[in-house]
C-alpha cells in the first residue's frame, strides 16, 4: 500500500514538473516574441512564426500570413521607435498563452490582450485585441 501511494505521488510530481517546464518554455517563446517585436527583428520573428502562422489583428479586421506580417515591419518600425512593450502572461494552458501587453509608445499607450497558439517553439496563430486606450490597468 505504501509503495502504491509513493508511485502515485511520484507520478503526480512528474506530471506537475512537466507542466511547469512546459509553462517555462512557453514563457521563453513569448519573451523572445516581444523582444523581437520591439526591435523589429525580422529574422527572429520569422524564426518564431510557423510557416502557416496566422496573425489576427482583431481591431483592424486584418488577418496576415507570416510573410505579410514580416513585410509590415517597415511600417511598425517607425511606430515603435522609442517605445516599450511590457507584458505578462495571464494564462497558459495546453499550448495556448494569453498575454496582457502594454504598448507604451512616445505619443500614446495601449493595453492589449493577445493570445498565442504554440507548437513547440513556434507560434502557429496569434490574435490581438485592444482592452483600453491607456495602460493604467496594467
Amino acid at each position: 500500500m505504501a509503495i502504491r501511494c509513493m508511485r502515485n505521488g511520484l507520478a503526480a510530481l512528474l506530471l506537475l514538473l512537466s507542466a511547469v517546464a512546459a509553462q517555462a518554455d512557453d514563457e521563453a517563446v513569448i519573451d523572445r516574441w516581444y523582444s523581437a517585436l520591439l526591435k523589429t527583428d525580422r529574422a527572429a520573428l520569422g524564426e518564431l512564426l510557423a510557416d502557416d502562422a496566422r496573425i489576427n489583428l482583431t481591431d483592424l479586421g486584418v488577418v496576415q500570413t507570416k510573410q505579410e506580417f514580416i513585410s509590415s515591419m517597415d511600417e511598425w518600425e517607425s511606430a515603435v521607435a522609442g517605445g516599450k512593450i511590457r507584458h505578462r502572461i495571464a494564462k497558459s494552458e495546453a499550448g495556448v498563452v494569453t498575454v496582457i501587453a502594454c504598448y507604451d509608445f512616445p505619443a500614446n499607450d495601449m493595453l492589449m490582450q493577445e493570445t498565442f497558439a504554440l507548437s513547440g517553439e513556434h507560434l502557429t496563430a496569434t490574435s490581438q485585441a485592444a482592452m483600453a486606450e491607456t495602460c493604467d490597468a496594467y
